[in-house]
């Protein structure tokens, strides 16, 4: 089997990711690779997967001119520049759902040898000693455990702890009242939460807004006997204001399985007496590592072949049912940005689709990126897909709008769109018509019924009734060799001039182009190319 594309794989992944790739496309397995390394990797490479230790900055995105998409085996994607990544078109996904489990056990873990001292007490007992005094440790059940962040992780959490007979307090904006009653949780303030809780743990991604989010003033709220555990990521709680708590006595203890420095971490937070720490073990077991690889290989796979991955990051995910009802929508989008890219001949000042009225409205900022894309990729010296597209159109003022029509235009599964430019306005459209090809029912306005299939010739001219004038374009076409399968005009007259379109069987040559163009009724000729 010939292989198209080219997968570079990063860190230390599965082996079961690496034989799903390699069924489809050519594999470069890179290990540990520092920023030249990469750079220098993924020449030709469309697709990357990476673990959290490679770092994707925004200087490997602009020196990666193949790469279309990211996949980061597992949830955390802090090591890739999503900005950059979207302002060079490039996709990235990630497996939220392969270490949930191995996530949450390993918090619970975390929680429970916290409460009993287990590391300390196996330390002891390697030395030599046999001191129980010295490691009683506390009960969980009818302990409170606070909880921020009641996301897929943090539920099995709770699900874990209540099982356990523990009392739940949860502080997050975006969970419903309904998922957190379902869990016999109580929902609370920050400050109430932190106030009740024998236990703290942190379950929201490392963003701007929750960088430090368990602060000096958070962690003098607690009780001075609680354990703060963080499994999540670091920096989600400031290291030096916990070591600060801990050596006050504010705190009684922490377990840390994330740091904000990986691999380098704070030694003085790390060995101090009431802090277990682990090397970001949170998603490693051999199930989970297996799981998020085959998952992130299998999005990369999806991506290369033109289907939509299940975990995309930087553009809206969308639901497999809502993509089912609109792949009729994005065909005919497809060939509605090719007929753009030739038509409109500058950058637009504003682009406007209209949907019709069976169309699923979540869908229309894809389809109008697109259209959008198939404008712009031959007009800028970067990368133009559904990805970047709304961001290079704002950066270019570019105006786009979208709509739902009243009602169906004749035709359900119906697309038009409006484009200005430079004080022409260019109108397409088409059509997903049950049981056969998508059909382009409008070009620059002139009314046709064309499948947009292999090469179409558009030619402009000066009257819609020419005597003669499909028998001399057809000559000339004839006479160099040129097969026409289909010929047709536009069924109207737009300022005085109509629309002859034909469907040819080869390129268009140079000479052919000038012939055609010399015709005195001819304005302008332009070919499209589908296929």
């Amino acid at each position: 089997m010939t292989c198209t594309h080219r997968v570079l794989v990063c860190d230390n992944v599965a082996p079961a990711g690496i034989a799903l790739l390699r069924e489809s496309v050519d594999v470069v397995e890179g290990g540990s690779l520092d920023q030249p390394e990469l750079i220098d990797a993924l020449q030709g490479c469309q697709g990357l997967i990476v673990r959290s230790a490679t770092k994707v900055t925004a200087t490997v995105f602009e020196n990666a001119p193949d790469l279309r998409v990211v996949a980061r085996a597992g949830v955390g994607v802090d090591n890739i520049d999503l900005a950059a990544a979207t302002r060079q078109g490039v996709l990235v996904v990630n497996s939220p759902a392969g270490n949930i489990l191995a996530a949450a056990e390993h918090t619970i873990a975390m929680l429970l040898s916290a409460a009993r001292n287990i590391p300390q007490a196996d330390a002891s007992m390697k030395a030599g000693e046999f001191d129980r005094k010295r490691f009683v440790g506390r009960q969980v059940v009818g302990k409170t455990l606070g909880i921020i962040g009641l996301g897929k992780i943090g539920t099995e959490v709770a699900r874990r702890a209540r099982a356990m007979g523990m009392e739940l307090v949860v502080h997050d904006p975006y969970a419903t009242p309904e998922a957190i009653e379902a869990l016999g949780a109580r929902e609370a303030a920050l400050d109430d939460l932190l106030a009740s809780s024998d236990f703290l743990t942190v379950h929201v991604p490392l963003t701007d807004e929750t960088r430090g989010l368990v602060d000096a003033a958070a962690l003098a709220k607690l009780p001075d006997h609680a354990v703060v555990v963080n499994c999540a990521r670091g920096g989600i709680i400031d290291e030096a204001a916990l070591l600060r708590a801990l050596n006050s006595d504010e705190v009684a203890g922490a377990a840390l399985d994330v740091f904000v420095g990986e691999p380098t971490v704070n030694r003085e937070l790390v060995e101090h007496p009431r802090v277990i720490a682990t090397p970001h073990l949170g998603a490693s077991t051999s199930e989970a590592q297996e799981t998020v690889v085959i998952d992130a290989a299998q999005q990369i796979l999806d991506v290369l072949a033109g289907r939509p991955p299940s975990s995309p990051v930087n553009v809206p995910a969308l639901a497999p049912e809502l993509m089912s009802e609109l792949n009729p929508y994005l065909s005919v989008a497809e060939k509605l940005a090719r007929l753009a890219n030739v038509l409109v001949s500058r950058v637009p000042s504003e682009v406007s689709l209209m949907a019709s009225a069976s169309a699923p409205a979540g869908g229309l900022p894809l389809l109008t990126s697109k259209i959008i894309a198939g404008i712009l990729s031959s007009r800028t010296d970067q990368t133009v897909n559904e990805i970047n597209a709304p961001l290079v159109a704002r950066e270019r003022g570019i105006k786009i709008s979208h709509s739902i029509a009243v009602e169906d235009p004749g035709y359900s599964r119906h697309l038009e769109a409006t484009v200005q430019f430079g004080g022409a306005t260019c109108r397409l459209a088409g059509a997903a018509i049950e049981g056969s090809l998508p059909r382009i029912l409008r070009v620059d306005g002139f009314s046709v019924d064309l499948v947009p299939e292999g090469r179409v010739i558009v030619i402009w001219k000066r009257s819609p009734r020419v005597p003669g004038f499909i028998a001399a374009i057809g000559a000339i076409l004839g006479d160099n060799g040129v097969g026409i399968s289909t010929i047709q005009v536009g069924r109207e007259e737009i300022d005085g001039t109509g629309m002859l379109i034909a469907c040819i069987d080869q390129p268009l040559a140079e000479d052919v182009r000038e012939a055609i163009v010399r015709h005195p009724d001819v304005i302008r000729l332009e070919v499209v190319t589908f296929d």
